[in-house]
C-alpha cells in the first residue's frame, strides 16, 4: 500500500490552475525527484503533500501513523537559538509528552494553564500509561541521545549560535531536525541551493542511505540522477511520471510531446475543416447535419480547454565592443586581507585570454569572489603582478539578487526612464523584451516582490543581457532557474564570443559552458596550503579526474620516498655501528687524527641519507603542470611529428642534388629550411622532455 496518495487534486491562484486533476503516488523508499517549469507549483504541491497547504478540491490520503517531514528552501529557525535547540524542534511531540509525563509524575495534576488531571487514581494511572505507551512508541525516552546522534551524522556543533552559520550549515541544521523525528516520508525543497561541491556530494551519499520515502524539488541534473529512482513532471497541471535517470526522462517526453503535437494538429485541422462547413450553411432539418454541428460545439470545447506548453525563453546576449586579445595576466599573484591574516591566493598564475569561459569551483568562503575580483582589477594583490586587458565591459550577476530593487517595476528593472532597450544595434520594446523572458505585459508594472525565486533570477538574466559587455561575471545563475531555461542558457554561453568567468556548483551546467577550470585545493588534509588555487583544462568532471590521478601518483611518489628514505637510513645506521665497533676495537693504538677520518666517513653516510631522502621528497613534491603547460604538452607531438614529415620531404627532395642544378635559389631555401627544422626539433624535443618529466 502507497504511503501518500494524492487524487483528482485542484489547486489555483488566480485564473491559472497550478493544480488540475493531479494524482500521484508515494511507496515506501521511493526517491522521487519532483521537477516542472518556474511557477508551475511545484513548491505548493509538496506543501500540500506535507499537510501545510490544502488544495481547493482532491483528496489526499496517507497510511495510518505516516510520520512526513518538510525542509523548505530557506529554512527559519528561533532568534538566538543554539545548533542543539534547533534540532531539537524536531522532536516537538516527544518534548511536550515528556513534558506532560514529568508534571504529572510530580503532582495530581499538569502544570500551570493546562487542563486539570482528571479526579481519582484510576484517571491519573490511565492518563500517566497512555503517555508512558506514546513515549514508548516514539522512543522518546533517549531523545537526547538521538539529538547528538544527529548531530555527529551530520558534522555539526552542538553549541554553535544558528545566526552564526552559513547558508550551506543552517540547510545541514534543518536537515538534522528533520532527520532526528525519523519520519517515513521526507519533503525536500531546492535542497541544493547555496550548497558547495562537498556538501552536494555528501547530501547525495546521505539521501542514497536514507531508508524511508522521499521527495524532492530540484533542477541540479547530476544530483538528480544520483538520487532519483523516479522522476515525475509537473506540467500543466498534470503529473507524469518516468522511472530511470533524466536522460531516460528527456527521450521518454520528447517522443510524448511530438505525439501530443501531432495529435493538437489532427484536431486544428478537423476544426477548421468543420468552421468552413458550418459557414456554408446547414440543413438542420436533416439528423446528420444535426450531429455535425455538435461535434463541432465539442471540438470548440476541446480546444478552448486545451492548455498549451509554456514557451521557452528567448535568450539573445549583445557581446559588445571586443576587449583586447589577453583579458587578464597573473604571475605568482597572492592576496590577503592584512599581514596577519591567512592567504586567499597563493603564488597563482594564469594567462586569460578573449573567447575563454572559466570555471571558479571551491566550498564557500575559501575566496572565489577575490578571486575575480583580482582578475577584473577591483582589487590589488598582495604580492605578484597583474597585467589587464583593455577595452573591458563586465556585467555581474548576483547570486543573492542584491542589484534587484524590490519596489520597483519590473519595466523600470530592465530599461529604467525609457520603453526601448538596445540589444546587438537593433532597438526592441521593453514589453515585448519582458515577454522574451516569459513575463507577460500586464506584469511589466507589477513590483519585483511579487515574483518567485525562478522568476527574479529571470528577471536579473533577462537586465545582465540588456548590457552590452564582452566580459560576463555569473555567480550561481542556476539557482531557482528551470531546467528547460537552464539548457537554453547553456547554448547561449557557448555561442557567446566574449569571455565568461562562472562560479557554479551545477556540475552538468559547467562542464556544458567552460573551457577551463580554476579549483581551491588548499585543504591542508589533502596535502594543500592556504591560498592555493590550480588551473585545470576542461569542466568538474575533468578537474575530478585530474585531481585524483595527481593524489595518486602524489602517494605512489611519496610511498617510494619514504621507501628509498627508510633504506638509506637503514645503510646509514649500520655503517655508524660498524664504524663504532671498529672504533672501539683498535682505540688503543689509533692515532689522535684517526679517530676523527672515522667520524668523517660516519657523517658523509648521514649526509648521503639524507641527501637521498631530500632527492626522494623533491621527486614526491613535483610541481604539477599549469593549464598553459598541458595545452602546450599535449600539442609538441603533433607539431614534431609535423616538422620531421617537412624534413623528410625536403631530404627527398634533394636527395639526388638534381634540385641544384635546375633551381638552385629553391634548393638553398630548402637547405636553410632543413637546419632551422633541426633546431626547431631540437628545442621542441627538450621542451617535451622538460614537461613530461613533471
Amino acid at each position: 500500500m502507497a504511503l501518500l496518495t494524492l487524487n483528482r487534486l485542484q489547486l489555483a491562484y488566480g485564473h491559472v490552475p497550478l493544480l488540475d486533476g493531479a494524482a500521484f503516488s508515494l511507496e515506501a523508499a521511493e526517491r522521487v525527484a519532483l521537477i516542472g517549469r518556474n511557477g508551475a507549483g511545484k513548491s505548493s504541491l509538496l506543501k500540500i503533500m506535507a499537510g501545510l497547504e490544502s488544495p481547493d478540491d482532491g483528496e489526499l490520503q496517507l497510511q495510518q501513523g505516516v510520520r512526513r517531514v518538510y525542509v523548505a528552501q530557506e529554512p527559519q529557525f528561533p532568534q538566538g537559538c543554539s545548533v542543539f535547540e534547533a534540532v531539537s524542534l524536531g522532536l516537538g511531540e516527544v518534548l511536550e509528552l515528556r513534558r506532560r509525563y514529568d508534571a504529572l509524575l510530580e503532582g495530581p495534576a499538569v502544570g500551570a494553564g493546562d487542563a486539570p488531571m482528571a479526579e481519582g487514581v484510576a484517571g491519573f494511572s490511565q492518563e500517566l500509561d497512555e503517555l508512558h505507551s506514546r513515549l514508548d512508541a516514539l522512543d522518546g525516552w533517549a531523545w537526547e541521545a538521538r539529538v547528538q546522534e544527529a548531530l555527529q551524522r551530520l558534522h555539526l556543533n552542538a553549541d554553535a549560535a544558528v545566526a552564526q552559520l552559513s547558508g550551506g550549515t543552517r540547510k545541514r541544521v534543518a536537515l538534522a531536525q528533520a532527520l532526528v523525528s525519523r519520519p517515513d516520508v521526507l519533503l525536500l525543497d531546492e535542497p541544493t541551493n547555496h550548497l558547495d561541491l562537498d556538501a552536494i556530494e555528501w547530501l547525495q551519499d546521505l539521501l542514497r542511505d536514507w531508508r524511508g520515502a522521499l521527495v524532492f524539488i530540484s533542477h541540479d541534473r547530476a544530483f538528480i540522477d544520483a538520487v532519483a529512482s523516479r522522476i515525475v513532471e509537473l506540467d500543466r497541471g498534470l503529473l507524469r511520471s518516468y522511472p530511470g535517470a533524466y536522460a531516460a526522462f528527456e527521450q521518454a517526453r520528447e517522443r510524448e510531446l511530438e505525439a501530443q503535437a501531432l495529435a493538437h494538429a489532427r484536431a486544428d485541422k478537423l476544426l477548421a475543416q468543420e468552421e468552413v462547413w458550418i459557414r456554408k450553411g446547414v440543413e438542420a432539418r436533416r439528423t446528420r447535419s444535426v450531429s455535425r454541428v455538435a461535434r463541432l460545439q465539442d471540438l470548440r470545447q476541446q480546444r478552448a480547454q486545451r492548455r498549451e506548453q509554456l514557451g521557452q525563453v528567448r535568450l539573445e546576449l549583445d557581446a559588445g565592443v571586443p576587449s583586447g586579445k589577453i583579458v587578464a595576466e597573473l604571475q605568482d599573484v597572492g592576496l590577503r586581507h592584512g599581514p596577519d591574516q591567512p592567504w586567499l591566493v597563493r603564488r597563482f598564475s594564469s594567462t586569460i585570454l578573449r573567447g575563454d569561459k572559466v570555471g571558479l569551483i571551491g566550498p564557500n568562503g575559501v575566496g572565489k569572489t577575490s578571486l575575480l575580483r583580482l582578475i577584473l582589477g577591483q582589487a590589488e594583490p598582495s604580492e605578484g603582478r597583474v597585467r589587464r586587458g583593455t577595452q573591458l565591459q563586465v556585467a555581474y550577476f548576483d547570486q543573492m539578487r542584491a542589484g534587484l530593487n524590490l519596489d520597483a517595476t519590473l519595466a523600470d528593472t530592465i530599461s529604467p526612464g525609457s520603453e526601448w532597450i538596445e540589444i546587438n544595434g537593433a532597438r526592441k520594446h521593453v514589453m515585448s523584451y519582458l515577454g522574451d523572458f516569459l513575463f507577460a505585459p500586464e506584469r511589466a508594472n507589477s513590483p519585483v516582490r511579487t515574483l518567485s525565486g525562478g522568476e527574479r533570477n529571470r528577471l536579473l538574466l533577462a537586465r545582465l543581457f540588456a548590457l552590452p559587455a564582452n566580459v560576463l561575471v555569473l555567480d550561481e545563475p542556476t539557482n531557482d532557474l528551470d531546467i528547460d531555461t537552464l539548457e537554453l542558457l547553456e547554448e547561449l554561453l557557448q555561442q557567446y564570443r566574449g569571455t565568461v568567468f562562472l562560479v557554479s556548483h551545477d556540475r552538468r551546467f559547467v562542464d556544458a559552458v567552460v573551457t577551463s577550470t580554476v579549483a581551491w585545493e588548499g585543504d591542508p588534509a589533502q596535502g594543500g596550503q592556504p591560498g592555493l588555487w590550480r588551473e585545470y583544462e576542461g569542466g568538474i568532471e575533468d578537474w575530478i579526474v585530474q585531481r585524483n590521478r595527481a593524489r595518486a601518483l602524489q602517494a605512489t611518489a611519496a610511498g617510494a620516498a619514504l621507501a628509498a628514505a627508510g633504506k638509506h637510513t637503514a645503510t646509514a645506521i649500520s655503517t655508524s655501528k660498524a664504524a663504532a665497533a671498529s672504533r672501539s676495537s683498535v682505540s688503543a693504538d689509533t692515532p689522535p687524527g684517526s679517530a676523527g677520518d672515522t667520524a668523517v666517513t660516519v657523517a658523509t653516510a648521514a649526509t648521503a641519507a639524507t641527501a637521498a631522502t631530500a632527492a626522494a621528497a623533491a621527486t614526491a613534491v613535483r610541481r604539477k603542470l599549469s593549464y598553459k603547460e598541458q595545452r602546450e604538452l599535449d600539442a609538441l607531438p603533433a607539431l614534431i611529428d609535423q616538422l620531421e614529415t617537412e624534413q623528410r620531404d625536403i631530404e627527398a627532395a634533394l636527395a639526388d642534388g638534381s634540385l641544384y642544378s635546375s633551381d638552385l635559389g629553391r634548393a638553398t631555401a630548402l637547405s636553410q629550411r632543413s637546419a632551422s627544422i633541426e633546431e626547431a626539433l631540437m628545442q621542441a624535443l627538450e621542451r617535451w622532455e622538460a614537461l613530461g618529466s613533471r
